[in-house]
């Protein structure tokens, strides 16, 4: 997955880019006004812009749906409602539990509680589907999908061990 670099822009906004897999670079600004721009710059000259869009919200938005993000929003609710008891949680790895510097794997969370970690969050960074090997830093952010139950013993594991 590519990694979104975020700056600051000061008395602008903030920008957010990443690189394509073709070494495009593709960013927006999102200006302190609400504005943002779409911006593409080629792999030969990434200082310069090749394509820029301004998006107003409504177009944003319609983006971001053509890019998926309101179907697996949609999907989530979907499989929500369709399975009576499921449950999806983000929860925080708080600095002092014993699993910071520790592999997903060790805290055994499948086991013990029928609650699968989906997905890591960590700064600006997101890694689905993370496997046993996944070493948990502070600060990151666990997609949860169990039992209510089960993710409250869950945040018991991570808090206690």
């Amino acid at each position: 997955m590519a990694k979104i670099e975020e700056m600051s822009l000061p008395g602008v906004g903030v920008r957010l880019e990443f690189v394509t897999a073709e070494g495009n670079r593709v960013g927006v600004v999102h200006h302190r006004t609400g504005r943002r721009e779409l911006f593409i710059c080629s792999p030969d000259d990434p200082d310069t812009v090749t394509t820029r869009v301004d998006l107003t919200d409504e177009d944003s938005h319609a983006l971001a749906e053509a890019l998926g993000a309101s179907t697996v929003v949609e999907s989530l609710t979907d499989l929500q409602q369709q399975v009576e008891g499921l449950a999806i949680d983000w929860l925080t790895l708080e600095p002092g539990s014993p699993y910071v510097g520790h592999p997903l794997g060790e805290a055994r969370i499948r086991t013990r509680t029928g609650v699968s970690v989906v997905a890591v969050i960590r700064d600006k960074s997101h890694y689905p589907a993370p496997g046993p090997d996944f070493t948990f830093r502070d600060d990151d952010t666990l997609v949860v999908v169990g039992t209510p139950e089960g993710i409250e013993a869950v945040i018991g594991i991570l808090r206690a061990g």
